[in-house]
């Protein structure tokens, strides 16, 4: 029965008065079908391929664009897509100049920042300012990707193979295919990296071109207090403060090429940068985030939410908890310990609360049951066609998975979370290689700190024990605990033991070594427990992966026969995407209603210098002090549809100028990477105006403004901070 019979249907039956509970279960279904099997999607959800963003561009125009579909992307012509690079391996970033100035998060950075930072130079706590070319700092292993095109190539990839081959064979045909693409496309200038990137869950291929660029350098970075203000209290959260950026210089040889660190190089001259805007943001406006979104599951069955919301993020949750307090113990009481924890501490964190609000608002939306009324259609419509008992398979799959995939996430968030096994393991991998080790060890010790670790050991082993499955625990945890009698002897009797918590008895290694180095308990450990899972756990977990892959292939192909009228967007997967709507406020709850714009005072009010996170810099407070600034506004909230990755991206109004800087998601919507609700899912993004006021204010370095272009404002003013 089709969807739309079955309303017309429904609302006779109703007339003619069936049972209240009949019309009660039916209504609910109708509502449900509603959201999923709709002929349009919900205001402002979607991530966009560029490069077919011609079919987007009158809805738009319509909310308020005034840019063409060439602006936005183009291979014949500089458009916004050149302005945008992919920062790192999971960033996105934006050139604000034709000397290669880029921005991108606090976070983003905060690595790089962290490296060069000690106890005589904390750049974390102090920030961080060069105040010319000479002063600016390399980064060894960052690179800046700009895409350089993007194209449909399913038709090679998949050409002549037919619905039926076998899925091994088939997977070896798109890999040598894919191979092919990608090595042509890096053959056709220096400096470029292809990748084929599976959509609809491989039902298309795009191949994606772009040029990296090695040597990037550290111009800028504010202060904690401002970068990361309100710490992990305020991640997540709405109304935001936090001045998220961080300033960087891309570099190229004399020829504009790509190439490694050397004092040689010259700034880089993009083919575009962008325009920045002093006009700000009001309600209403419209906004585009132009970014590389990671990962989302839009399109996937109940089982895989179900498990998310119900078994894995709370299990997560509680074991990172876990973690996240021995840590802060540490960190509050050592400036040394607080510098060499303070990346992984972040990142740790930042999952960690993401994932609270993923269950609250996927139970909130009751997604489980939404999409199992779906999928109660969707097998109705498929009777006796090739999609038949599809959704029944996918279950039993997942059914069949789950007890290994919960002890797949219990090895990586406790065996992994202990340094000293991933330090041992890393050591020894590279001694078999005849790899030299002192630099790996000079890193690891620069920011390691062994009570943390052995507390985090007794933490994550005791855990391991309480959670994984009981008829797959390891051999190995058995004998451990049966030989040392409980998890802290076991402990003290590993670091006791091992060779790996001394610096410079790890760096005299060498190859010779490895006998005895094969022995050590550390490394001992690390490998039996890898064993462990690489051969009794993760072959079913990828075995039965594989066989969801193919399913969810299928499924994909029939939800979008299914629901012939929706236009459906491919899943993120860090590759360039546009997502757009409108500045907007947002009610969490009853009788509470979210602005969306947080200002200058909201920092103030904030304000404790009793506490880390929240302790400004006395600047900050004198210069609020001195009256009128109240008003100035620090982030803002849209609709935009964004994910993990899309961190650092350029937020730009109708024009394309650059007003923002994305950098997070409201807590409440943190589930739009599962389901997408309109009322909830907003993004938060710095206002530029706020980072440009703490270049001029705060790091004193706004000869930066030099180089940038403006519209909308009054460079004079901004140079003195006057930015609102």
């Amino acid at each position: 029965m089709s969807y739309k019979y079955k309303k017309k249907k429904m609302k006779t039956i109703i007339f003619v008065g069936l049972t209240t509970e009949y019309m009660r279960k039916t209504t609910i279904l109708a509502l449900l079908l509603l959201s999923l099997a709709g002929v349009r999607l919900r205001a402002d959800e979607g991530m966009w391929l560029p490069v077919l963003i011609g079919e987007r561009i009158a809805d738009m125009q319509s909310k308020g664009c005034r840019l063409s579909a060439e602006d936005i992307y183009s291979v014949n012509q500089a458009c916004l897509k050149d302005a945008v690079v992919l920062f790192g391996s999971g960033c996105t970033g934006e050139v604000v100049s034709d000397e290669g100035l880029l921005f991108t998060n606090h976070h983003c950075g905060y690595g790089y920042i962290q490296r060069h930072s000690s106890v005589e130079h904390d750049y974390l706590k102090d920030g961080f300012w060069a105040m010319n070319r000479g002063e600016e700092l390399p980064n060894p292993g960052l690179s800046v990707s700009f895409l350089e095109r993007m194209e449909d190539v399913t038709s090679t990839v998949l050409a002549g193979i037919p619905d039926g081959m076998p899925e091994a064979e088939r997977d070896s045909i798109v890999r040598a295919r894919s191979a092919m693409l990608r090595e042509a496309a890096a053959k056709e200038g220096k400096g470029l990296r292809a990748s084929v990137e599976s959509l609809y869950y491989g039902n298309q291929y795009f191949l994606f071109v772009f040029k990296v660029y090695r040597d990037v350098r550290l111009v800028g970075a504010p202060p904690s207090s401002i970068g990361k203000f309100g710490g992990d209290t305020d991640n997540w959260m709405w109304p935001r403060h936090t001045g998220d950026f961080s300033i960087f210089r891309i570099y190229a040889d004399k020829d504009n090429n790509p190439a490694q660190y050397s004092p040689e190089n010259v700034p880089m001259r993009p083919k575009k940068s962008f325009r920045i805007s002093l006009a700000g943001v009001k309600e209403g406006d419209f906004t585009m985030v132009y970014g590389c979104p990671g990962s989302t599951k839009e399109y996937v069955v109940s089982d895989e939410v179900r498990y998310v919301s119900e078994i894995s993020d709370p299990q997560k949750i509680a074991l990172r908890t876990r973690r996240l307090d021995i840590i802060k113990k540490y960190m509050s009481s050592d400036q040394a310990v607080r510098i060499k924890y303070s990346s992984k501490q972040a990142n740790i964190a930042n999952a960690w609360k993401k994932w609270q609000g993923e269950c609250k608002g996927i139970r909130k939306m009751n997604t489980v049951r939404t999409k199992q009324a779906f999928e109660e259609e969707f097998s109705q419509w498929a009777r006796g066609g090739r999609y038949e008992g599809l959704t029944d398979r996918l279950h039993r799959l997942y059914a069949d998975r789950e007890p290994y995939y919960l002890a797949y996430e219990y090895y990586n968030e406790t065996l992994r979370a202990i340094e000293i096994l991933g330090f041992a393991s890393n050591v020894c991998s590279r001694l078999r290689n005849d790899l030299p080790v002192a630099s790996v060890a000079e890193s690891f010790f620069k920011d390691y700190y062994q009570p943390v670790d052995e507390e985090v050991f007794d933490a994550m082993m005791e855990a391991f024990g309480e959670g994984v499955p009981k008829d797959l625990m390891p051999d190995c945890y058995r004998k451990a605990l049966e030989s040392h009698g409980s998890v802290q002897a076991w402990r003290k009797a590993l670091f006791a033991g091992t060779v790996f918590t001394d610096m410079d008895k790890v760096k005299s290694l060498t190859a010779k070594d490895l006998h005895a180095i094969e022995k050590d308990p550390a490394v001992v450990m690390a490998s039996q427990f890898q064993s462990w899972v690489m051969d009794d756990v993760y072959p079913t977990v990828a075995s039965l992966g594989s066989q969801i892959a193919l399913a969810n292939r299928d499924y994909m192909k029939g939800q979008m026969e299914f629901c012939k009228d929706k236009a459906f967007y491919p899943d993120a997967n860090l590759t360039l995407r546009v997502a757009y709507g409108n500045v907007a406020g947002y009610s969490p709850a009853d009788g509470v209603y979210y602005s969306p714009v947080s200002t200058l005072k909201g920092i103030i009010e904030k304000d404790n210098p009793d506490i880390f996170d929240y302790d400004i810099p006395q600047r900050l407070r004198d210069i609020y002090a001195q009256g009128g600034h109240d008003a100035h506004s620090v982030c803002f909230l849209a609709t935009n549809h964004t994910t993990g990755g899309n961190s650092g991206s350029p937020v730009l109004n109708a024009d394309g100028d650059l007003v923002g800087i994305n950098f997070d998601r409201v807590w409440e919507g943190t589930m739009s990477d599962y389901v997408f609700d309109p009322d909830f899912c907003r993004n938060i993004s710095l206002d530029i105006r706020y980072l440009l006021f703490n270049i001029a204010c705060i790091g004193n370095a706004s000869y930066l403004f030099d180089e940038m272009h403006f519209t909308g404002g009054s460079v004079k003013a901004l140079k003195k901070g006057k930015l609102f």
